[in-house]
């Protein structure tokens, strides 16, 4: 029996299609003691408003027949700015939110969604709440660009939600999660749904620059500054201007560095290497990393006062053994992009190869799953993948996660074995085997470009070339 509605109480409309979706919310909300209208379009919701006023709240699905949620959305900030709407779908790819909260929603709601906490958001949600003012603890989502964040686990429909309501505020942030977990991609999609998309997104990674380098990577140098400095070089904070720089690694920046970093984040003004004009940007930064950023700070190996100044708002990126839900979702749509750029007949995974990968721990993350569908789009004999496929594209141990240090022990072992059979040559037979391993896994993580190889290694491309011979097909 449903509760009695009082004459004052607040007015809560309910805009879907599916007239079950309808039933079930309106009859939740009246037993929570509210007084409920349910609409079927977009255009019955506008009607009413000219002809009742504005409720006190809106819920409204995204895709209907004729105008759809957004559209509504649209409609009812540019006439009842201060009315707070929740949108709701089962379509929550970070365009579709995003693109809610850039229209003014309070919140997203992703179907299916328990009406227990339905209601609940509607009651922190309502004029008067104690809660209606405070903002919620952000957490930030992926963009439609290329590559993109995929995901319908709770976790990453948290994700998606955070990055669309983080989007359009000009707030720093540090996203936090293992190697591999796709943290370029949440700054992208940060960027891309942000109003700074048409400016410029510059990524630089830390740990990648030599120390004695960074400095002029970031701030630039003038002609003569240091040897070798033979004319003037832009950083990347101006490359950044009006845009977005993506920090990546920084908590393996040097601490003189992180000096100068934290006045440009508190004065948005630096002077290059060597010059003497001040330099005034206007620069949101995303930072990321895989360290414990508090632990550094404590054994004083990170600026206390630059972590305050970039967390802002921490984004902490789950590992892909925590959503093995989206692992088949994934790895179809890494399978789907190798074969497409490979330039190679559509394959597909078996149901036994889906439970396989899914039931792997993936100690690489995302990153290792990408590059296991892309060895199999390659190597794989028929177009249907099947799970015996699996066994020599999946590694297995420090290798798999791309652990450092530790597979010295297994050159230990190798090199012990070898001396003990009376080999010689052994230092040049060993580097042979160490550069060709290290340039073939650099292609295969960059897709066949000797360039971009040749860059992620530190090496000049005419080494890769002659490292592996003329008859490797060239993929750059």
């Amino acid at each position: 029996m449903s509760t009695p509605v009082h004459a004052d109480a607040q007015r809560i409309w309910v805009v879907d299609d599916d007239r079950s979706v309808r039933f079930v919310l309106a009859t939740a909300l009246r037993d929570a003691g509210y007084a409920v209208d349910g609409f079927d379009s977009a255009a019955a919701a506008l009607q009413a408003l000219g002809a009742r006023g504005a409720p006190d709240l809106l819920f409204t699905d995204v895709r209907m027949p004729g105008d759809d949620g957004l559209v509504l959305l649209d409609r009812l900030k540019s006439t009842h700015p201060q009315l707070p709407v929740i949108v709701m779908s089962a379509y929550t790819d970070v365009a579709s939110t995003a693109g809610a909260f850039r229209g003014g929603a309070h919140e997203f709601l992703s179907k299916p969604f328990d009406l227990d906490d339905a209601v609940a958001l509607a009651a922190r949600t309502l004029p008067g709440s104690e809660e209606s003012g405070e903002a919620e603890g952000a957490e930030i989502a992926p963009s439609s660009g290329t590559p993109q964040l995929i995901g319908d686990t709770p976790a990453m429909r948290a994700l998606f939600r955070a990055i669309g309501r983080l989007a359009q505020a000009p707030l720093s942030v540090l996203v936090t999660g293992e190697t591999g977990t796709g943290k370029e991609l949440v700054a992208h999609a940060l960027h891309h749904e942000s109003p700074r998309s048409r400016r410029p997104f510059v990524a630089l990674n830390t740990a990648a620059i030599p120390a004695e380098l960074l400095e002029s990577e970031l701030f630039g140098h003038e002609a003569g500054a240091f040897t070798g400095a033979q004319k003037r070089h832009i950083g990347r904070f101006e490359q950044a201007d009006g845009g977005t720089l993506f920090l990546d690694e920084i908590g393996d920046m040097p601490l003189p560095l992180q000096t100068r970093l934290l006045r440009v984040l508190a004065e948005g003004e630096f002077f290059r290497v060597g010059g003497r004009e001040l330099i005034r940007v206007d620069v949101r930064v995303i930072a990321a990393t895989h360290q414990d950023l508090d632990a550094l700070v404590a054994e004083g190996r990170f600026r206390a006062d630059l972590l305050h100044r970039l967390n802002v708002v921490r984004l902490q990126l789950p590992p892909l053994r925590e959503r093995r839900a989206d692992v088949p979702q994934l790895a179809e749509n890494f399978l789907a992009v190798a074969t497409r750029k490979l330039d190679i007949a559509s394959k597909r995974f078996s149901t036994a190869a889906l439970e396989a990968l899914q039931a792997h721990d993936w100690p690489g993350n995302v990153r290792e799953l990408e590059n296991v569908c892309w060895r199999l789009a390659a190597l794989a004999p028929a177009d249907l993948i099947t799970a015996a496929d699996l066994q020599g594209a999946i590694l297995t141990g420090p290798a798999a996660g791309g652990a450092s240090g530790e597979w010295d022990g297994a050159l230990a072992e190798w090199a012990r074995r070898r001396l003990n059979e009376g080999a010689g040559s052994l230092h040049a037979e060993a580097r042979e085997r160490l550069d060709r391993t290290l340039l073939e896994v650099a292609l295969e993580i960059t897709h066949g470009r000797r360039a971009e190889a040749a860059v992620k290694l530190g090496v000049g491309r005419n080494t890769v070339t002659r490292k592996l011979g003329p008859g490797r097909k060239r993929g750059a």
